[in-house]
């Protein structure tokens, strides 16, 4: 069974996460998250939120998932978010193109490759229908725009669309924000929500949905004068694999220092190198295995429009590496969309430390004149004027300039346009913030940290059935020599902290652990509690979902107030009193104290 197989199977037994609508024979792209996955995802939000939100000082904020067309028709969406598809001329069935070259072909990055080339590809390899198996060479790829379509209110008069990206909600918003942030830059806004793409080939379950989620950051800087705080992070080591070593034949990752990298020009821009030290910490925590994990950057045929320099977060799973985190530098290209498109004010008020005097050419054209010359153009005249002076003062020294309106020349007497040079004393100047934009899939890395969590050893420990601390064994052996299936995630992470058991259902003790049960809910602890089957059943139920702690209520717990406290990674077991259990219990999920330690 391979690695993605290993992870459905028991992401569906036990309740992480699974197809939805089963019942109408389900519906690809969309999963359902269970009560260990739904828990386990919103730890890893708060997570991210404690390190990308708080801990840096940013502000979130939550926006709707439905905008209007004209958003995306600023953003770029409407023209340029498209994948490429291939449709079967015998099924009918439609198929992501790019990625039947990657399946059958030794190619790992086919998204930038040309449409042409991606056809002659499919013609070269013999590619074929996965569905029915008929030839595809000589089927044309088209352009598929993967935004779900949708109405605002009755009729059709205001279409709108389901976003594809959390972004757009954070840029449209800008002119409010900048409030907030009382107009000083740099300042970042984070959201986390639903996203939405319709895939044409949903796959590889959480990898690849038309619901997700994502955690983004959009950091808002003066590119002129604002630095990243890269001290922080220049120790930290990264593997990267730049564009220029995936184009050499022999080129491989190579592993670094944020500093080396930012010194030898590897990573172009200091607060993406910023975040990727920033980040690289952060998937530790979180449970990615790090022996499995790089940094590749975009080449230059899968560059976002809106992006000048974009690294992706890496993972192997299942032996393929997913991207897990986008890293782009985005420049002023969305808030300069959004100033041209919107009705509102994109930029910063830069003040100046001390007023700068400044020449500036303006006009004041003659309407009287422009008005019966022109006739309806005498507005674009106007306009087209203002820019020149703006642009180019030196237009206006001969005794008449020429502006095209509509691809038309249209001469104008100088004296006619009120051209004047002044001097102005300027307190400051508007300014275009730039972007960079740290995007998380949030499923991706829930798919990722439960499959390099999971794993199988060989059971052997000795399970303590009230007489003892395991040291000196009293009971029977936990399925010794049995495969032990066991989720290692983060206690920070892991959907329960501790699970509660009796030794027995009977004499007490149940109602006994129930009440500690009860006691570490109380103290803020998620608690499972179990009482059915034997006690190294109910250990190999904990380890599989990835409990990081069991407590066992026993016959000695109600003489002398002690539990057995084991730890899923080790086996290791150790007696501890009920006085503060949960302050036991806190400094074991915390890391300050192991149960050796006791």
């Amino acid at each position: 069974m391979s690695e993605d197989e290993r992870l459905t199977e028991l992401a569906k037994r036990r309740g992480f996460f699974f197809q939805s609508s089963g019942a109408y024979g389900g519906v690809a792209g969309f999963y359902v998250y269970g009560p260990e996955g739904a828990t386990l995802k919103e730890n890893l939000q708060d997570a991210w939120r404690d390190r990308f939100v708080r801990r840096e000082g940013h502000m979130e904020i939550e926006s709707p998932a439905i905008m209007p067309e004209p958003v995306f028709e600023a953003s770029g969406h409407l023209d340029g978010f498209d994948d490429m598809i291939v449709e079967c001329p015998e099924c009918g069935a439609s198929h992501r193109a790019d990625h039947l070259v990657e399946d059958e072909t030794d190619i790992e990055e086919a998204e930038s490759i040309a449409i042409p080339d991606i056809e002659a590809l499919i013609a070269e390899h013999d590619l074929v229908c996965p569905s029915c198996g008929t030839a595809l060479a000589g089927e044309s790829v088209e352009d598929f725009n993967l935004m779900f379509g949708t109405n605002i209110g009755p009729g059709s008069s205001s279409p709108g669309y389901l976003r594809p990206e959390t972004a757009q909600g954070i840029f449209v918003e800008f002119p409010r924000l900048k409030e907030y942030a009382r107009g000083q830059l740099p300042f970042g806004v984070a959201q986390i929500g639903a996203a939405y793409r319709n895939e044409i080939s949903p796959r590889k379950g959480l990898v690849r949905l038309r619901e997700f989620a994502q955690a983004e950051l959009e950091h808002f800087v003066d590119p002129e004068t604002d630095e990243p705080p890269l001290e922080r992070v220049a120790d930290v080591e990264v593997t990267l694999y730049s564009a220029a070593e995936q184009e050499d034949a022999d080129g491989e990752p190579r592993t670094m220092t944020v500093r080396e990298a930012v010194d030898a020009g590897v990573v172009g821009s200091d607060w993406v190198a910023y975040y990727l030290g920033v980040a690289q910490g952060w998937y530790e925590r979180v449970g990615v295995d790090m022996d499995r994990f790089r940094y590749r950057q975009h080449q230059s045929g899968e560059l976002a429009h809106y992006a000048a320099d974009c690294w992706d977060a890496e993972a192997e799973v299942g032996g393929d590496w997913i991207e897990i985190t986008g890293f782009a530098y985005r420049g002023d290209y969305d808030l300069s969309k959004h100033a041209e498109y919107g009705d509102d004010d994109f930029t910063i008020f830069k003040q100046y430390d001390d007023p700068v005097t400044v020449e500036t050419a303006t006009v004041d054209p003659d309407m009287s004149y422009l008005g019966p010359e022109f006739g309806g153009d005498a507005g674009a005249v106007k306009d087209a004027l203002e820019d020149l002076a703006e642009r180019d003062r030196s237009a206006f020294e001969s005794d008449e300039v020429t502006v095209a309106v509509d691809g038309e020349d249209r001469t104008v007497p100088v004296e006619k346009t009120g051209f004047a040079v002044e001097e102005v004393t300027e307190a400051g100047e508007h300014v275009t913030p730039h972007v960079v934009e740290p995007s998380f899939g949030v499923d991706r890395i829930v798919y990722t940290v439960l499959a390099h969590g999971l794993r199988t050893d060989e059971a052997g420990e000795t399970v303590d059935e009230g007489g003892g601390s395991g040291a000196e064994p009293s009971g029977e052996e936990a399925d010794d020599g049995e495969e032990r299936t066991v989720l290692s995630l983060p206690p920070e992470v892991a959907p329960t902290g501790v699970a509660v058991f009796p030794l027995m259902d009977k004499d007490g003790l149940d109602e006994r652990a129930r009440e500690i049960a009860e006691g570490l809910r109380a103290a803020g602890f998620e608690v499972a509690y179990d009482d059915s089957g034997s006690i190294g059943r109910r250990y190999r139920r904990q380890d599989e979902v990835g409990t990081p702690f069991c407590v066992t209520v026993d016959y000695d717990t109600l003489e002398d107030g002690t539990v057995t406290v084991r730890d899923r990674d080790t086996t290791a077991q150790a007696r501890v009193g009920t006085d503060d259990l949960a302050g036991t219990i806190g400094d074991l999920l915390t890391g300050d104290r192991t149960v050796a330690d006791f």
